[in-house]
């Protein structure tokens, strides 16, 4: 082999591998490989506290926790009600996940005063 053709092909195989990378991180960005809707945990809402700390609401199984998230831990501050048990089934549905964090981060702040 000449030397031409050897830089052709260790450009080829980089370009190859770039090629992969690239289109590894568009599908992560996209979101084509996030699972199902229908989990068992679900966001329902975040507040920034700063650069790197927020407070966010999970509903698990009926229940909705409040979490302090850091770059270092995760600490659950409260727990809340499931959306069926702490009010009506037609406002639970009606009600957007940033009003339902917003009025559950005011209830608690209220609470802790």
């Amino acid at each position: 082999m000449t030397e031409a053709a050897v830089v052709r092909l260790v450009l080829s195989l980089f370009f190859i591998v770039l090629l992969i990378l690239a289109g590894a991180w568009v599908t992560r960005r996209a979101g084509w490989l996030r699972p199902a809707s229908n989990q068992d945990i679900k966001l329902l809402g975040t507040r920034s506290l700063g650069a790197r700390a927020y407070v966010a609401i999970v509903e698990v199984e009926n229940a909705r926790l409040v979490l302090g998230v850091t770059t270092t831990r995760i600490s659950l501050l409260h727990t809340l009600p499931g959306a069926a048990q702490g009010m009506p089934a037609s406002e639970a549905s009606s009600m957007q996940p940033t009003s339902t964090f917003a009025s559950s981060l005011r209830k608690l702040m209220v609470q802790h005063r």
